[in-house]
């Protein structure tokens, strides 16, 4: 199984499709497991003039009872961002109180930083 993908504004494009298998062996290499993904894909604006269609889309990821959304101008350009937060490494053990923070907990303090 794979990343579950919605989009409510035509799918998304040839060259994201052929790259997403990479994308998906990486999660596996680094703990995540795909199929517990979900990627939808909006427009991040109203149609304003609808001949010229949307400059930036949301894509928002779905994890369990979770999700973050990112604004980015295309497929592509999302998935290089969501690919280096799969693949980034953990940052530096800290004394923990309540222990080490969980693989998504990390992944939703990544996605929450600014670009």
């Amino acid at each position: 199984m794979s990343i579950t993908l919605q989009s409510t504004v035509g799918g998304f494009s040839a060259e994201f499709m052929r790259r997403l298998p990479a994308l998906e062996e990486a999660m596996v290499a680094h703990g995540l497991e795909p199929p517990q993904f979900v990627i939808s894909k909006d427009r991040a604006t109203p149609a304003t003039v609808p001949i010229i269609g949307p400059f930036f889309y949301d894509y928002t990821v779905f994890v369990g009872e979770e999700h973050f959304t990112v604004t980015e101008p295309n497929d592509i350009q999302f998935l290089d961002y969501f690919y280096q937060r799969c693949i980034a490494e953990d940052e530096p053990a800290q004394p923990a109180r309540r222990g080490r923070p969980g693989l998504i907990s990390c992944i939703f303090r990544w996605m929450a930083q600014p670009i």
